[in-house]
């Protein structure tokens, strides 16, 4: 586990010596193996996680192998805030080199839209600085399809003033009131505002007898500014209200009970365009019921997000690698289960979930649109990652 920069660069050039196999470990929060290797060399950058802070110029250097809870309590102490990932355990360089999308991306864009720069360690052992001056063309692959390019020990991003606490929980509705939930997302939708963001999420929280209709909110502002701004939901009793203001360091925690470590995983990223469609979420959400009744084994759970596009959609396309500056918001399939002997169906009947969203988009689009929207890659299943060959659903 390296510690230092020269430590990341001995084991890089030992493993092209020996024509080892390679991976790099930052949080290892992938369940598509991207960040293990089966008979290889892992290079495991956990232990370089420092955060440093320049007050004068707002940003935060990160290094590799920090997770966003690192970035977001470093912040936190001078009243700043980085564009970052809504679980807060996963790696600051997975994410960042794949796109970024967190709570923050209304205001300020994806995370790689306030990347100034990077320290790499390249193939051949050389250490290089990418940024908009230094090694452009490498700094624009890093931002979008980074994974390729080598080690990146560090990233310095542009950080924000944030010294007020947000309204953000969940609330949490029975399954009949999904067609209302809807209607209240698509009416935020018509109204955008960059400082609100909501995920709707399929999950059957402890206790509950199915799965229920989960709204996780956020208003990057005071309690009277999010309770307004969610009105409609509120209105609509959700039988669950842990809406809170807290400080924004713990804002990317609300998600980890769901997000937890074990049992085998299957990730499929999904895609869909606005308004919403209740009668199709309807189906999704009846199938996800059935499919959990009839296999006790096996918890699945939904999440689509819904954010304010704008800032995202204002860079140019051909600015960074990243492939999709359109309106089009991400979702996530999330599986999970313990016997082995059913990855097969399980990740088959995945299949079948995405590719009906892919249906359902392509079904919406005028004659003058496409349908080639890329899929975001930090939502990619194994196969469509470089140089890779199986699906692990073991995380």
């Amino acid at each position: 586990m390296p510690t230092e920069t020269e430590d990341v660069r001995t084991a890089l050039l030992w493993a092209q010596e020996h024509n080892v196999d390679l991976a790099v470990k930052g949080g290892g929060h992938s369940v598509a193996g991207t960040s293990s290797s089966e008979g290889g060399l892992v290079i495991d950058l956990s232990r370089m996680n420092k955060v440093t802070a320049d007050t004068e110029k707002k940003t935060l250097t990160v290094q590799g192998g920090a997770v966003w809870k690192d970035v977001d309590e470093a912040g936190a102490e001078y009243g700043l805030a980085a564009v970052g990932g809504t679980v807060n355990h996963t790696g600051v360089g997975g994410l960042t080199l794949g796109g970024g999308y967190g709570w923050l991306s209304g205001q300020y864009g994806l995370t790689i839209d306030n990347l100034l720069a990077a320290t790499v360690v390249l193939a051949d052992g050389q250490v290089v600085t990418a940024s908009a001056t230094e090694n452009p063309d490498l700094f624009w692959g890093l931002r979008g399809a980074g994974y390729n390019f080598g080690v990146v020990v560090d990233f310095t991003f542009q950080a924000y003033e944030q010294k007020t606490p947000v309204y953000a929980g969940i609330i949490a509705f029975t399954p009949d009131k999904l067609e209302s939930v809807v209607e209240q997302m698509n009416v935020l939708f018509e109204n955008p505002d960059p400082r609100s963001g909501a995920m709707i999420i399929f999950a059957q929280p402890p206790g509950a007898p199915t799965i229920m209709v989960n709204v996780l909110v956020f208003y990057n502002g005071t309690n009277e500014e999010g309770s307004k701004r969610y009105a409609g939901f509120l209105a609509l009793e959700p039988v669950v209200n842990m809406i809170e203001v807290i400080p924004y360091s713990l804002l990317n925690s609300l998600q980890n009970p769901m997000a937890t470590y074990g049992d085998r995983k299957s990730f499929k990223g999904l895609f869909y365009r606005t308004p919403m469609d209740a009668q199709f979420l309807r189906s999704m959400l009846d199938e996800l019921n059935a499919k959990a009744q009839d296999h006790p084994d096996m918890i699945p759970a939904m999440l689509l997000e819904c954010y304010d596009m704008r800032k995202t959609c204002s860079v140019p396309l051909d600015a960074t690698a990243f492939a999709n500056r359109s309106l089009t918001q991400n979702g996530l399939l999330n599986l999970r289960w313990t016997d082995s002997s059913k990855d097969a169906e399980y990740r088959a009947w995945a299949r079948e979930i995405q590719a009906k969203f892919k249906a359902q988009f392509e079904s919406q689009l005028n004659g003058e649109e496409t349908a080639d929207v890329p899929q975001y890659i930090n939502y990619a299943e194994r196969e469509f990652l470089p140089n890779n060959e199986l699906e692990n659903e073991v995380n």
